[in-house]
């Protein structure tokens, strides 16, 4: 039976390299049905099958992240550093 490779298989089989992706190959049916049935062949048409050809995706393009901005604190009272003057006896600071 007839089989097309859908895979690179490494080693041999009786002593010869197994064919690359996309050849094909003549195999006793019962091997054969075994590679097919797991996905590593296709039983091969009279036609040659197209080989598949992959486009690699548009490369990422880095952008910047936009720039933080916060907005200032409100504006406190800051009590100044200068010492109170001593009040006389007997008055009060609110009077």
């Amino acid at each position: 039976m007839k089989i097309r490779m859908l895979v690179a298989l490494s080693g041999t089989r009786n002593g010869r390299k197994w064919p690359p992706r996309g050849e094909v190959v003549e195999l006793p049916a019962a091997e054969a049905a075994h590679l097919v049935a797991s996905g590593i062949a296709e039983e091969a048409s009279t036609s040659p099958r197209e080989e598949e050809t992959a486009t690699p995706p548009e490369p990422e393009k880095a952008v910047p992240p936009a720039a933080e901005t916060t907005k200032p604190a409100p504006a406190t009272k800051r009590a100044s550093n200068t010492p109170r003057k001593p009040q006389p006896k007997g008055q009060s600071a609110k009077e």
